[in-house]
């Protein structure tokens, strides 16, 4: 793994290929590796950068809430320290909210985006309680009561009846953060702006990924971002939750590289 410091916290990353540079976001609360089974479709074409995010994995989390203003930045750390001025990009659900105030603030970086199991709108009031209570519960519990609370939700049904091995590496994935980072980061996604005007704004090719079975973002919320992002295509993908990249890699694999094959060219 490589290391970068940025601002309060370190940050971990990995690197696999050659060729334009593709970077992608993982979902919350894992880390890089749930990237890795989709990319070998995706290594032999392009050069991946698969951070993990501020709190996640390796990366430490740093002071107060993990806002997307600070993942914004922290991304953008990442790929100076690597010499990337211009990627793609790809983001599953927490991922999409930090693309959307990354594409804010620096636009002119993006060549072409995707936008898995993610959702434009900014927290709901019921929702906002609900993680921020969940952000002191777990300080109070730990993370193990949080980690099963959520995995069911993050699975689709198919894959929890039929793919017990991809749970556990989820969970493992899981345990890597600490309830004080489980805590940060959730106060930071409670409090994410509304990118649904932002929507119209995005003038790159776009790709937006649902999963079929997914009960998190569901597929109105990828119709959505369809609908409002100029030129954007939506593909979904069969028996896969939220965690659709995870639960479906050779299908999120060749979808991306379709994709990116035709749209990006650096």
């Amino acid at each position: 793994m490589n290391r970068i410091t940025s601002e309060d916290a370190e940050l971990a990353y990995q690197i696999l290929g050659q060729g334009p540079p593709l970077v992608l976001l993982h979902p919350f609360p894992a880390h890089h590796e749930l990237w890795l089974p989709a990319c070998e479709a995706l290594s032999m074409r392009y050069r991946l950068l698969l951070p993990d995010l501020r709190g996640h994995g390796e990366s430490a989390i740093g002071q107060g809430p993990a806002t997307m203003e600070k993942h914004a930045a922290d991304l953008i750390r990442i790929c100076d320290a690597e010499g990337i001025g211009r990627a793609a990009f790809a983001g599953v659900s927490i991922g999409g909210y930090i693309m959307f105030e990354f594409w804010r603030r620096h636009k002119e970086r993006v060549e072409a985006l995707v936008l898995a199991n993610t959702r434009a709108q900014a927290e709901t009031a019921v929702g906002r309680t609900a993680r921020l209570k969940a952000a002191a519960d777990v300080v109070e519990r730990g993370t193990e009561p949080f980690i099963e609370t959520m995995l069911p939700r993050l699975f689709g049904k198919s894959s929890s009846a039929n793919r017990p091995d991809l749970v556990e590496q989820a969970r493992r994935m899981m345990r890597k953060m600490s309830p004080q980072a489980v805590s940060l980061v959730q106060q930071g996604m409670a409090d994410r702006p509304d990118s649904v005007p932002t929507l119209r704004t995005i003038s790159v090719p776009t790709l937006v990924i649902g999963g079929e079975e997914d009960i998190a973002s569901p597929l109105a919320d990828a119709e959505l971002m369809r609908d409002n992002i100029p030129g954007a295509e939506l593909k979904v993908l069969p028996r896969a939750g939220h965690y659709a990249v995870f639960e479906q890699p050779q299908a999120a694999g060749s979808l991306l590289r379709r994709f990116l094959d035709s749209s990006y060219r650096p």
